[in-house]
């Protein structure tokens, strides 16, 4: 028997599933962002379960579910872009990217150089016709704190020749300064030398392995550029100096006697040399012996007359030795010193330097090789190249250079460094250029900045100027500016409001862009940062 309630109930309203691709129409496949995430799940929750959900507040636990899964969405998305990103050079942004991306073209991101300064030597002779100062290896080595940091800093004492040359083939041995004989009492000043930013370190050891491809690795970082010095002895066909190569590959033979340098992370240090057909293979059972530098930086550039040390050297005189105090002391600016390779240096010319093949033969191919060039203590530069118009000189290769003090100044090129390079570009240039090394000119500039910010952003002015302060000086750096580049106001605007907290930004005293010669080079001098409120 069947009871009439009073009530019809029917299920006309139930939602039917369609089918997937019917639900799916609604998604936004470009969605990329935590927001778009979260606007597109809301409308897909709304398109297919109308009568199920319908409680879009905030505080809902459905809610909750949907920004979890747009959070995760979110965080998937620059992943992936990021990923993309750092497998191209011109994207990549972290250097362990850059650096691993370049390696496979051959091309080795360099790491930190060291300082140099001049040296004065002074001591009094307790003897007559004293004739020279001789220093041991350890009688040659400065420790001193550094002003930057307060850390160590260890500088070496080398010999200049009489040609200008810096004597770098006596990094383990004494060197010896020679003078007009001097009577008893006299105080006598040293000038030909050098003090060099980096600790001492020598290696000695016996190549064991077997395979065609042999290693050192070296104890101690970071690895000063360029530093390194490798003599092997043993069997004869092996033994001898080894030159450092950019590359092994660049050697023209299997009898090259070359090694390359390989540096991890943290700039530690390995030696690699040839397999015998590229290069040279020590044999087994060969001894090694290593010498080279480690340290370098920017904490090595220190003012005039900060170093002021007393070494034990020992004076020569007609009748024998004696030993002497000698008072060490920087007779200039300790210049050079720079941290490792910049991103954005190496991202502009390894490119370039994989171009050239281990030879010169267009401007580009000059301009990229200097600009990567490092010399045999550790300093680099910025140059260009240029063709003589002469139609009677159109052979002759005009390479404008500078040196680099430091990650914002770039100095007059030294003597050695011009020699060096010249030397280095002189087995890849082709035989008929003639290239003349000259010196860069420098257009110093001062900026004043204002920055606006929002009143309720007062409290944190100092950090804004900091932040305003550390952009300024990544713009001006060295490594990112280039000959005949010209300085653009809005420029430095820009890049200035990449911190969101300025509102906007003026340079005051520089209506519009300075242009500059092929062969200079803007140099910031000083600048000021002001505020302003809104």
């Amino acid at each position: 028997m069947v009871i009439f309630s009073g009530t019809v109930q029917s299920d006309y309203l139930k939602y039917l599933p369609g089918r997937l691709d019917d639900r799916t129409k609604v998604l936004d496949y470009s969605a990329a962002d935590f927001e778009t995430f979260r606007q597109t799940l809301i409308k897909y929750v709304k398109a297919n379960f109308p009568l199920d959900y319908n409680n879009f507040q905030e505080s809902d636990f459905g809610i909750l579910l949907i920004e979890l899964m747009s959070a995760i969405g979110h965080i998937q998305s620059h992943k992936a872009d990021y990923i993309a990103n750092e497998n191209f050079i011109r994207t990549a942004r972290e250097r362990s990217s850059v650096k691993k991306l370049l390696e496979l073209i051959g091309v080795r991101m360099k790491g930190p150089t060291s300082a140099v300064a001049d040296a004065l030597l002074t001591f009094t002779t307790t003897n007559n016709n004293t004739t020279s100062l001789t220093l041991s290896p350890s009688q040659r080595v400065v420790t001193i704190p550094s002003p930057e940091d307060g850390g160590q800093l260890t500088y070496t004492i080398y010999k200049v020749n009489s040609n200008g040359t810096v004597d770098l083939d006596s990094n383990s041995h004494s060197v010896e300064f020679t003078f007009d004989a001097a009577p008893t009492g006299s105080s006598i000043e040293i000038t030909n030398a050098v003090l060099m930013e980096g600790a001492f370190v020598n290696e000695t050891g016996t190549f064991q392995s077997v395979d065609a491809v042999k290693t050192i690795r070296l104890s101690e970082s970071p690895y000063i550029e360029k530093s390194a010095q490798v003599f092997v002895e043993g069997n004869p066909t092996t033994a001898g100096v080894y030159k450092e190569e950019e590359n092994v590959y660049y050697a023209s033979g299997s009898q090259d006697k070359v090694f390359q340098i390989v540096t991890d992370s943290n700039f530690a240090a390995s030696i690699l040399f040839g397999d015998d057909t590229v290069g040279k293979s020590p044999s087994l059972g060969d001894s090694f012996n290593v010498t080279y530098r480690v340290g370098g930086g920017s904490r090595g550039n220190v003012a005039n007359g900060y170093i002021n040390a007393v070494l034990n050297g020992t004076a020569t005189y007609d009748l024998g030795q004696s030993p002497v105090s000698v008072s060490v002391q920087n007779s200039s600016i300790a210049t050079g010193g720079a941290d490792a390779e910049s991103i954005s240096k190496a991202k502009r010319y390894a490119p370039l330097v994989f171009r050239t093949q281990n030879r010169l033969v267009t401007l580009s191919d000059y301009k990229a090789f200097c600009n990567s060039f490092t010399s045999n203590y550790g300093t680099t530069g910025k140059a260009t190249a240029s063709v003589r118009r002469a139609y009677s000189s159109a052979n002759i290769i005009d390479i404008f250079v500078l040196e680099k003090a430091s990650d914002l100044q770039l100095k007059r090129a030294t003597q050695e460094y011009k020699r060096q390079l010249l030397e280095a570009m002189d087995d890849k240039k082709m035989l008929t250029d003639e290239p003349v090394v000259v010196d860069g000119l420098i257009r110093t500039l001062d900026v004043f900045v204002t920055i606006t910010l929002d009143v309720e952003k007062k409290t944190s002015e100092p950090e804004i100027i900091s932040s305003a302060r550390e952009i300024l000086l990544s713009y001006f750096n060295v490594d990112n500016t280039d000959f005949g580049e010209p300085f653009i106001p809005q420029d430095l605007i820009r890049v200035l409001l990449e911190d969101q907290r300025i509102r906007y930004a003026t340079v005051d005293n520089i209506e519009g862009p300075i242009s500059i010669g092929f062969n200079e080079v803007i140099q910031l001098n000083n600048f000021t940062i002001t505020t302003a409120y809104i």
